[in-house]
């Protein structure tokens, strides 16, 4: 079987002796481009129609609760308390707030000079890979008006940021 979207596995290889087994799926209605998973919710950037919370409490039968359609594509997703940031390409950073996954509500958007591909959260700050606009420190406070804070700029394509430390790893070409 094949999955467009959310695929859930049970990667318990003791049980499974190497290979995963695919447990259940749901079907995105555009191309899923990353998951983030809190608790009982996978929340997936789900390209062209933007942000999907998708229950998983009964992993062979993830459901889909709500939905948040962004401005453009959204390419990466990092959660952190009742918050979502989305990086949604042309739109920059989006702040959906999740605190009911049924009906989530944009808060905040802040444009960006690239097109945004990967976000990280950490305390009151979003690090975005902002493409040709490089790696992008937001100060998000106020979720309802980031504010660029830092950028720079090295001539590449930043994809992915992973926050560890006192450093943020940023993936580009």
């Amino acid at each position: 079987a094949t999955s467009t979207g959310l695929a859930v596995y049970n990667r318990d290889v003791e049980i499974l002796q190497g290979d995963p087994a695919l447990v259940g799926n749901y079907d995105t209605s555009s191309d899923a481009r990353s998951v983030t998973v809190i608790s009982n919710y996978a929340y997936v950037s789900n390209w062209t129609a933007g942000l999907d919370i998708i229950d998983v409490s009964d992993p062979s039968n993830p459901t889909l609760v709500g939905n948040y359609d962004t401005n453009a594509a959204a390419r990466d997703v990092a959660v952190s308390g009742n918050y979502a940031y989305v990086a949604d390409n042309t739109d920059g950073l989006d702040i959906i707030d999740i605190s009911d996954p049924a009906n989530p509500i944009e808060l905040g958007q802040l444009d960006t000079d690239g097109g945004s591909y990967g976000v990280s959260v950490e305390g009151t700050y979003a690090y975005l890979a902002d493409n040709g606009g490089g790696f992008v420190i937001i100060d998000i406070s106020d979720p309802t008006n980031p504010v660029e804070v830092g950028q720079f700029y090295d001539g590449g394509q930043a994809r992915s940021v992973e926050i560890f430390g006192n450093y943020a790893y940023v993936a580009d070409y």
